[in-house]
């Protein structure tokens, strides 16, 4: 059984998604006509690059929505990647968690391939081929790619915004299941200004880092009016608890 789950979304994009951990992390492979943008790299587990290299030839150049350990497990394949400025102490030995904590994670609910030994699993370090800011462009040749700093989830989470398609990329500051702003390192307040801001876009298709891929535009205006409820009521901050919204719920 293979470990990884490939979709194809239009003629050069794709989902690679991970459904066999609970996370259900999704990547997405941007192929141009001069380059490749793999946005996100995984968990690590199992090797991303032998199944881009199914997919195509061309360059490719990762950057993840941010530097959790769940999204840039496979960036050791990939020298040229892309960071927030935000986050490069996590790539630098600085990270909040401890690798014990992160290998636990990597075992949660997971079924994991035959003899595969999580003792050696390791958090991606590295220094990025170029940083990152708001309103950067990514150019793969026929596609442009605009990046919008979205903090909240984490300092320097970012969603991805291709105009010609109306095509956004999430990470983790949308999807459908518990949004997750209750850790040191992310801000209640700063995720509210995030969903404002990429409220504004004429987005047609939403593309998650985790869980379900059936997930419309409209519940992103849906997020952004329920944390303006809780910014009214002053529960939008940590410790306030979980609250569910249905499809989706925060954990503060």
């Amino acid at each position: 059984m293979s470990w990884f789950t490939t979709e194809k979304i239009d003629e050069d994009t794709y989902i690679i998604s991970e459904y066999r951990h609970w996370e259900e992390t999704h990547c997405y492979l941007l192929v141009g006509s001069e380059r490749c943008l793999l946005i996100d790299t995984g968990l690590g587990i199992c090797n991303i690059f032998e199944e881009v290299s199914r997919l195509t030839d061309k360059h490719v150049t990762a950057v993840a929505t941010h530097i959790h350990w769940d999204h840039i497990g496979g960036h050791k394949y990939f020298p040229d990647f892309y960071a927030h400025g935000e986050e490069l102490e996590w790539l630098d030995g600085k990270f909040p968690l401890t690798i014990e904590t992160i290998r636990e994670m990597v075992c949660d609910r997971c079924e994991l391939p035959e003899n595969y030994d999580v003792s050696v699993y390791e958090f991606f370090q590295g220094k990025p081929a170029k940083i990152l800011s708001d309103g950067d462009e990514i150019d793969i040749g026929g596609r442009v790619i605009t990046v919008f700093h979205t903090p909240g989830h984490s300092p320097g989470h970012m969603c991805f915004w291709e105009n010609e398609r109306n095509y956004l990329f999430t990470g983790d500051l949308v999807y459908l299941d518990t949004l997750f702003a209750y850790y040191p390192s992310t801000d209640p307040e700063a995720y509210l200004k995030s969903l404002e801001k990429i409220a504004e876009l004429p987005a047609k298709k939403i593309f998650p880092a985790h869980h379900s891929l059936n997930i419309k535009p409209a519940v992103i205006t849906e997020m952004r009016d329920e944390f303006r409820k809780l910014n009214a009521s002053g529960k939008l901050h940590h410790g306030s608890g979980t609250f569910d919204f249905g499809s989706w719920a925060v954990w503060l």
